[in-house]
């Protein structure tokens, strides 16, 4: 049975830009080889952890909305288990309400960044 899911996982924040592109990558080819589909990526960048986890205080955030066989959750999570590049993971099957509030969420989001693209033009 194929559902949507969220998956949000935090890199450790000693990663360079290209080494986290990396990770990311890995990951989008893993639901992709796997038949899921990605729905939507979002990178939230480094954030302050709410308490140290492996002696770090940051890491850096990273948000995938998929489609996928109910199964496939295992194999992502284990991956992620294995990867000394992960430290925290979590990984949600969204509901009918849920994806309608990510789908109105990242309307809200184009819909602002829309006037701000066109700001500078304007000038």
């Amino acid at each position: 049975m194929v559902n949507q899911y969220e998956t949000v996982f935090i890199a450790t924040p000693v990663l360079s830009e290209a080494q986290m592109k990396e990770a990311v990558q890995k990951y989008v080819n893993l639901i992709t080889d796997n038949g899921g589909e990605i729905v939507h990526q979002e990178d939230w960048g480094l954030r302050q952890l709410a308490y140290p986890i492996q002696h770090k205080t940051s890491g850096f955030y990273y948000l995938i909305e998929f489609k996928a066989d109910s199964q496939f959750v295992a194999t992502l999570e284990t991956q992620y288990h294995r990867d000394e590049r992960i430290i925290r993971y979590l990984t949600v099957t969204l509901d009918k309400d849920a994806i309608a509030y990510a789908e109105k969420r990242r309307a809200n989001k184009a819909a602002k960044a829309a006037p701000a693209a066109e700001a500078p033009a304007a000038e």
